[in-house]
């Protein structure tokens, strides 16, 4: 009888009593059943008023009810929806209140079976919803959509129902609003439940998320919390409310997640329901059991008894198998609904893990973006870098030209010199014979104002302190020339005239020249065979000097350190002992292999011979081992101030790079003319393999032992205020870009040193071996001496002061400024 009274067609709020005797049922019979019986039979589909009234109390029931009703009303699932299907296709103002209703209902009943830990009256202990939400942010994600979800579907029922609340029916007192009004309780209860949960979930997500992945989760919560704000505003307001239930009030503004200390302000809203005063009402039995049928069910016709007839109070096996195929309906519904809600789990997963992959194709694609663009940057480095390496190749080829041109000069010069005097003896001893002496005046004249020439175009490129004593020795040399021709032309003093001063400021140009000259092509052409077995031997004995250092190393720091620091100087040091292992390995296996090239490629000539035949490939192999000598003994003594903590770990880094560098620099030398099939070639390109290897090995170690060994400051901003975080995020932002200056500026430094060792190491151009390969410079004995009219190409500034070329003998006599053979004499040195 409850229920009868309770779901009827009468436009009036259900009565609590007869609603709660419903509940009191559910309790009693652990369940549900007893409800769905007879509410199957209700005419739903022929008043809009009484679904709305079903709903309501269906509602009710699942809050308030066994915890078995929710099993019970899943099996009816199908029931519901078609009733809201119903009524959202006709124009009815209750029917399309009564299909909102059942979509939240339906939502109501999926959220609780998913998720169990929450009962259908949505109360939980923090610590159970901390259990719920689990250390997962994929299900904490997840959690907080479906509560959303839920949050929406409550709230687009209140929306609809105070639309329809048109002025005419604004006083809640009426009994149409009331009904209409009553079931908003339930949504009240619901609602103050779901916001707090969501704000504890939003919190936790932000101290998992970044902000910006969350910013669609924060504006869907301001828009709820604008709309349950309103809601509740209106709700207090309505004098029906005020005697039924106590609204909680909720903040003026949300709460704000970007700070996490804002989770200590939010106050959990409490819905608080007024006891009602006991009703002295006689017991009613849930359903009518008298013989009258119910009133609202006296015009639908049962199908049942239409085609099989009435009941006759015998229960025949048609009876019985009618029920159990009911049963066996109803347990097919409750497995199909079961197999819906694993399928929605495992469509829920499996968005998460599409999300999830789609995070990360876009993490990949931005570090693909960030390698093309690092890529692109040392593209440009290497262009200016080989840029760099081909005007340093230019000017030091233009540099070594010039100074062998003119040291050739000057030793001509100053054998002139020598003739001039024979000369100028023999004319002395027979005057009537000037022959000798004028053929000797003609060359003089000609070979040291060839070298007074070069040697001041030579000083444009030589730096400042020699460039300043060659232009003052050129100087000195054009004065005293005159003077000594000057001597010659006075008749007075022909007796007289010495060339010794002559020969001693040749003499100076001459030193001048040598001490220009890179140190590297003082090396004559014999010594190169030698060099390369010396500097090969001395590779390999700073290799196994540097392999005793570090065992020695080793010994000292096991007595002087125990514990992490023992345990980080014994990784550091045996990684170095490795490195050094593999690269006398390689040095060995490199020797090897120059002996079987040399064998292979010298023919009948000697060893000396081949290695000066192929005088840039013997430098590069010098070049190579030397580099790879005193990368081991840097490598070692930057290994030993790390391990005396005097160091930095970033120098034996930089060492480790440097040796690997210098070992490929190396191997490149040695297989430059080996042969393709070489067993040793195969076995040093392994031992380079191994090298690149130990050296990571080094670089590894010791970044891992200075991360434990160097102390970390733990970063804690809790007890920072706003605009405490904000300085400080300010002032590590200038910190940032003062660090990204000086790195600029080191980089720039160290091009600059990249360029010069260029420089220093002699680069050049050499067509007879190759284009558009760096080398070493040649030595002296291997560039031929350029003939007398041979004159290399070198930049003259247009202010330079040139002494002229005298290529008649007879001008040796004229006085400065004259013309003699179209050349005009100037006396810039006097």
């Amino acid at each position: 009888m409850s229920i009868s009274k309770a779901i009827n067609t009468q436009e009036a709020p259900v009565k609590e009593k007869h609603a709660r005797r419903i509940i009191l049922g559910t309790h009693h019979e652990k369940g549900a059943f007893t409800f769905w019986s007879y509410a199957i039979g209700l005419p739903l589909p022929s008043s809009s008023i009484l679904s709305w009234k079903f709903c309501h109390v269906l509602h009710k029931v699942l809050r308030d009810g066994h915890p078995n009703v929710l099993q019970d009303c899943q099996r009816y699932r199908s029931n519901i929806r078609e009733t809201g299907d119903l009524w959202g296709h006709l124009h009815d103002r209750y029917g399309q209140l009564v299909n909102i209703y059942t979509k939240l209902l339906l939502t109501k009943i999926s959220f609780h079976l998913k998720h169990p830990e929450f009962p259908s009256g949505l109360e939980v202990t923090d610590e159970v919803l901390e259990k719920a939400a689990g250390t997962d942010v994929n299900n904490i994600f997840q959690l907080t959509v479906e509560m959303f979800d839920y949050m929406d579907c409550e709230l687009r029922l209140t929306e609809s129902v105070f639309r329809q609340l048109n002025t005419a029916m604004a006083v809640s007192q009426m009994s149409a609003v009331q009904c209409r009004l009553a079931p908003l309780i339930q949504v009240i209860q619901d609602c103050s439940h779901l916001y707090h949960y969501t704000v504890k979930l939003m919190f936790k997500l932000h101290s998992c998320l970044p902000a910006d992945t969350l910013q669609g989760h924060r504006d869907r919560f301001h828009e709820q919390f604008r709309s349950l704000k309103n809601f509740f505003k209106k709700a207090s307001d309505m004098l029906y409310f005020k005697r039924l239930i106590q609204i909680p009030r909720l903040p003026e503004s949300p709460p704000n997640f970007l700070r996490a200390s804002a989770l200590a302000e939010h106050v959990k809203p409490v819905v608080v329901i007024p006891e009602e005063a006991p009703e002295d009402e006689e017991p009613e039995n849930l359903i009518e059991i008298s013989t009258a049928p119910p009133v609202e069910q006296q015009n639908v016709p049962d199908i049942f008894e239409q085609t099989f007839g009435p009941p006759n109070g015998v229960r025949d096996d048609r009876d019985l198998q009618i029920e159990n195929l009911k049963k066996e309906v109803d347990l097919l519904r409750a497995e199909l609904e079961k197999i819906k809600l694993e399928a929605q789990r495992y469509i829920t997963q499996l968005k998460a893990q599409i999300n999830s992959l789609e995070a990360e194709l876009e993490e990949q694609r931005k570090q693909k973006q960030k390698a093309l663009v690092d890529n692109e940057q040392l593209r440009d480095e290497v262009e200016r870098l080989q840029r760099a390496q081909l005007e340093s190749s230019q000017t030091q080829g233009l540099y070594i030209e010039a100074e062998n041109y003119l040291i050739s000069r000057v030793q001509a010069a100053l054998e002139s010199v020598n003739t001039l005097e024979n000369g100028h003896a023999k004319y002395i001893t027979n005057m009537t014979d000037a022959t000798e002496l004028v053929g000797a005046l003609a060359q003089f004249a000609h070979l040291t104002a060839d070298t007074i020439v070069n040697g001041s175009a030579t000083s444009h490129l030589a730096p400042t302190d020699h460039a300043d004593k060659l232009t003052e020795s050129c100087r000195d040399c054009g004065h005293r020339s005159l003077e000594y021709l000057n001597e010659l032309k006075d008749r007075q003093l022909l007796r007289q005239a010495n060339p010794e001063d002559v020969r001693r400021t040749l003499q100076g140009i001459l030193q001048l020249g040598q001490e220009l000259r890179p140190k590297s092509l003082d090396i004559k052409q014999e010594e190169l065979g030698d060099m390369v077995d010396k500097e090969m031997a001395s590779t390999s004995a700073a290799i196994e000097d540097a392999v005793r250092r570090i065992e020695d190393m080793m010994n000292q720091a096991r007595n002087k350190s125990s514990g992490v620091k023992l345990e980080v100087n014994e990784r550091i040091l045996n990684s170095c002992t490795d490195l050094m292992k593999a690269i006398r390995l390689l040095v060995m296996t490199s020797t090897n292999l120059q002996k079987e090239i040399v064998e292979g490629g010298r023919g009948a000539a000697t060893t000396q011979e081949f290695y000066a035949k192929n005088s840039r490939w013997t430098e590069g192999l010098i070049s190579a081992s030397k580099a790879v000598g005193w990368g081991a003994t840097q490598l070692v003594e930057s290994a030993d101030k790390v391990v005396l903590h005097t160091g930095k770990y970033e120098e034996l880094i930089v060492c480790s790079h440097e040796i690997a560098a210098s070992t490929a620099q190396l191997v490149a030398a040695s297989k430059v003319k080996a042969d393709k099939n070489s067993r040793n070639l195969g076995k040093l390109q392994e031992c380079s393999r191994s090298v690149n290897e130990m050296a990571a090995n080094v670089v590894a170690s010791t970044k891992s032992g200075q991360e434990q060994i160097e102390d970390k400051d733990t970063m804690d901003f809790s007890g920072m205020s706003l605009i405490k975080l904000k300085k400080e995020e300010m002032e590590t932002q200038v910190k940032v870009l003062e660090l990204e200056k000086r790195l600029e500026n080191e980089r720039i430094r160290l091009g600059e040193l990249r360029k010069k060792h260029y420089a220093l190491a002699g680069v050049y151009e050499d067509p007879a071996e190759g284009e558009g390969k760096p080398a070493m410079a040649p030595k002296q004995g291997i560039l031929k001496k350029p003939p007398l009219a041979q004159k290399p190409a070198y930049p003259l500034k247009q202010d330079c002061e040139v002494f002229s070329l005298i290529h008649s003998p007879t001008a040796v006599l004229t006085k400065p400024g004259n013309t003699v053979g179209g050349c005009l004499i100037y006396p810039w040195f006097t």
